[in-house]
């Protein structure tokens, strides 16, 4: 894509894959742990065990994205992000025919490492898109991600309710749709003279984090994102089976709890934060949202009634603001023939967190799932989360204040 049109043209292509990406992962969010809990006998057990499952997947993209990340910078976008889409089409079909817990760990490890839609999508955005416009175009790729979870988890808690594996099947056929999709319709976004070579020895994601940490300036920012990444990830691991344990949540309650953070995302990413960026500067609405998302992980622990969830994921509207903002300023300090490793790097930064979040929250939650239901402290996960994005934000706050005194 060379011309101004043909980028802005591709822009509805990769925001109707991601859409078409996250609503099948949303599809499954709310009843997988209720899969994983039928080979269980305790919802300690289940706690662990979703742990283990969310750890198998994060390490196997820890150690594939930087690599996916670079061999898209070799031979473009496009082929890598359809082997991502096959590669999750046979690993939703794989889950929803496992008859043994073992099964399932094979199958994710098998589904991360050829998974890595989300970090070529970022940097297919970057190709596409001028410096000025990222944080702009990442928040509506937020917004994709947030349609995706509208309509993901309430279709997989409905069909979850009358047999957990129905939704896996109803991913793969999405995720198969949206292969074909991209195979037929989706342009390649980075240029034959953009690519460079790839080197095995110079992307494993440890050197891909190491170059990251060369940018000048923003190593503080990777910091802000593996810790606010890492509170996300334990929210994720425990957030079913939290919302089970202290209120009695089903499949469908779980279903429209997403929906309703959807709901929230598309509002905000998707048109409140072109808005926002007119009056306010992008490291401001990233300080207020790290201290909004600070306060709503502990709200989530403490609240004592179900209802009073849907309160906090309305009243943390600045949360929303957090990642496309830190992630355009990342982005900004690249230049164009390193955007999929770099989102490659910050990918295994995200899997570095999936791997920790589960190790984290899991056996908290598996401590404190005896309690009774509406007992503050079945919330302790929660407040580990607060504590987490309360350090993000002195370190993301402090590191605007200094770039802010330098420039003056």
């Amino acid at each position: 894509m060379s011309t101004t049109r043909g980028r802005q043209a591709a822009m509805p292509f990769i925001m109707v894959t991601v859409l078409l990406d996250m609503m099948s992962i949303g599809i499954i969010s709310p009843v997988l742990p209720k899969l994983i809990g039928g080979f269980m006998d305790s919802g300690a057990s289940t706690s662990l065990a979703y742990g283990a499952v969310q750890v198998a997947f994060a390490l196997a993209q820890f150690i594939s994205a930087p690599i996916l990340g670079a061999l898209s910078d070799r031979f473009g976008r496009r082929p890598i992000l359809l082997l991502g889409l096959l590669g999750m089409t046979a690993n939703f079909l794989a889950t929803a025919l496992a008859t043994e817990f073992w099964m399932l760990l094979v199958v994710r490890i098998i589904g991360g490492a050829l998974c890595a839609n989300i970090a070529v999508a970022n940097a297919y955005v970057a190709d596409i898109t001028q410096a000025k416009d990222r944080a702009r175009n990442y928040g509506m790729l937020g917004a994709m991600f947030g349609l995706g979870f509208i309509l993901g988890p309430i279709t997989g808690g409905l069909l979850g309710d009358h047999d957990v594996r129905w939704p896996f099947f109803l991913a793969a056929s999405l995720t198969f749709l949206n292969a074909l999709y991209g195979w037929l319709v989706l342009p390649e976004s980075l240029a034959t003279d953009s690519r460079r070579a790839f080197t095995l020895s110079k992307v494993h994601p440890f050197a891909a984090l190491g170059r990251l940490r060369q940018l000048e300036g923003v190593e503080p920012l990777l910091w802000v994102i593996g810790l606010s990444t890492l509170a996300q990830f334990i929210l994720h691991t425990s957030w079913m089976l939290y919302t089970e344990f202290k209120f009695g949540w089903t499949p469908r309650d779980n279903g429209l709890s997403l929906f309703a953070v959807g709901v929230m995302a598309v509002i905000v990413q998707g048109g409140l934060l072109r808005q926002l960026q007119k009056s306010i500067p992008i490291s401001k609405l990233a300080s207020v949202g790290l201290i909004s998302s600070t306060l709503a992980f502990a709200a989530y622990g403490a609240v004592p009634a179900g209802w009073m969830m849907y309160v906090v994921i309305v009243v943390n509207l600045f949360g929303y603001t957090v990642n496309p903002a830190i992630q355009s300023l990342v982005s900004n300090s690249v230049e164009a023939n390193r955007q999929g490793e770099t989102m490659g790097a910050i990918s295994s930064i995200n899997s570095i967190a999936a791997i920790l979040g589960p190790l984290m929250g899991a056996p908290v939650l598996a401590a404190v799932s005896h309690f009774q239901q509406g007992d503050w402290r079945v919330g302790a996960p929660f407040y580990v989360c607060a504590a987490l994005q309360a350090m993000a934000a002195f370190i993301g706050i402090s590191y605007f204040n200094q770039r802010q005194r330098a420039v003056a």
